[in-house]
C-alpha cells in the first residue's frame, strides 16, 4: 500500500513537471503562410529569399508554413483557403495566379505578392499606379519591357528575323500583358508578330512546334507554365529557332538570351516588407509594389552554340545551369 501511494506521486510529479515545461514552451508570436505555385528555381528563389529575410527579422517569433501547389489550381484554392480559416497573420503569395486566388478568397488577411510581374492587369486594375491598397502589396519580377524589345532588335534585328512568335499561357494574366507591350514595340521596330497561346501543358508541345515552324525567333515572358515546360520547349527549338527568355531561370533551360532579375533578392524584399507589415512598422494598404532597380542581361552559352550565334560584348553568362 505505501508502496502504491509513491508511485502515485511520483507519476503526479511527473505529470506537473511535464505541464510546467510546456507551459514555459515558447510558441511564435507570428504565423505566415507561404503559397507557392509550382516547383522551379525562380519561385524557389523568390520564397529561400524572402524566408531568409523574415527570419533574419524575427527570429523565432514567426513560423513560417510552405505549401507547394504543383501547379494545380484547384490545390491553390485549398492551400490558401486552408490559411485563412486558420487565420494566420499574413498570406505571402508567390506567383500571379497564386496572388489572384489569394485576394479573392479574403480581403481581411494581409496578402504579399511575389514573382508577380503587373499587379494591375493581374488584380484588374485600371491606370493602377503602383499601390493596390486593401490587403495587398508586394514585389514585381517585371525587367523592362522596352529593354526586352531593345535586346530583341540587338540579337536579332528585323532584317534578318522578321517574324517573332509570342509563345505563352493564355491563362496568365500577366503573360499577356507582357506578349501585348513587348509585341508592340516590336510592331513598332518593324517585326512581324504572331502570338502563340497554350491553355495548358497538355498542347504546349503542339504550339510550340507550331511556333518554331514559322518564327525567326520566339519571346516568352516571365510565365510559370513555361517555366514549367522549359524541357519540352528546348527539345523543339534548340538548334532550329532562338528563344528569348522572361527570365534567367527559362534562359538557362531552354533560351539564348534575357533580361532577368535575381528572384532570390525579390523574395529578400517580399520578406521586410511582410516584418513591417506583421509588426505594424507599415500599414499594407500604403505599401507601394517595390521593383527591382538591378536588371542582368545574360546568355545561354549552349543554346548559343547550338545555333552558331556570336554573343555582344559584355553579357553574363549563365553558368552551371
Amino acid at each position: 500500500m505505501k508502496k502504491h501511494w509513491f508511485q502515485t506521486l511520483a507519476v503526479l510529479l511527473c505529470a506537473t513537471i511535464c505541464l510546467g515545461a510546456l507551459g514555459c514552451a515558447k510558441t511564435a508570436e507570428y504565423t505566415v503562410g507561404v503559397c507557392q505555385l509550382s516547383t522551379h528555381n525562380a519561385l524557389d528563389e523568390a520564397t529561400k529569399g524572402f524566408c531568409d529575410a523574415l527570419e533574419e527579422q524575427l527570429g523565432d517569433d514567426v513560423d513560417i508554413r510552405i505549401e507547394s501547389a504543383s501547379g494545380d489550381s484547384n490545390t491553390v484554392s485549398s492551400i490558401i483557403n486552408a490559411f485563412v480559416a486558420d487565420q494566420v497573420d499574413l498570406i505571402v503569395a508567390n506567383s500571379t495566379p497564386v496572388l489572384q486566388n489569394a485576394a479573392a478568397a479574403t480581403t481581411d488577411s494581409p496578402i504579399l505578392g511575389t514573382a508577380v510581374t503587373d499587379y494591375g492587369a493581374a488584380l484588374g486594375i485600371d491606370a493602377f499606379d503602383g499601390t493596390v491598397g486593401g490587403n495587398v502589396s508586394g514585389t514585381s519580377d517585371l525587367a523592362p519591357l522596352d529593354a526586352q524589345a531593345e535586346m530583341i532588335e540587338e540579337w536579332f534585328p528585323a532584317g534578318d528575323y522578321p517574324n517573332v512568335g509570342m509563345l505563352y499561357c493564355s491563362s496568365e494574366a500577366n503573360s499577356i500583358y507582357q506578349i501585348e507591350t513587348v509585341g508592340a514595340l516590336l510592331e513598332e521596330k518593324g517585326y512581324t508578330c504572331t502570338v502563340y497561346p497554350f491553355a495548358d501543358s497538355n498542347d504546349i508541345a503542339a504550339v510550340t512546334t507550331d511556333a518554331a515552324a514559322h518564327s525567326d525567333v520566339i519571346f516568352v515572358p516571365t510565365d510559370n507554365r513555361v517555366a514549367d515546360n522549359v524541357t519540352i520547349i528546348d527539345n523543339i527549338c534548340r538548334g532550329v529557332v532562338p528563344v528569348i527568355g522572361g527570365d534567367e531561370a527559362i534562359c538557362a533551360a531552354c533560351g539564348v538570351a534575357a533580361i532577368s532579375v535575381e528572384y532570390y533578392d525579390m523574395g529578400y524584399a517580399t520578406g521586410l516588407m511582410a516584418a513591417k507589415v506583421l509588426t505594424g512598422e507599415e500599414t499594407i494598404s500604403h505599401m507601394p509594389i517595390a521593383y527591382a532597380d538591378i536588371f542582368t542581361v545574360c546568355y545561354n552559352p549552349d543554346t548559343c552554340a547550338a545555333l552558331s550565334i556570336t554573343v555582344p560584348d559584355d553579357r553574363y553568362e549563365i553558368v552551371n545551369k
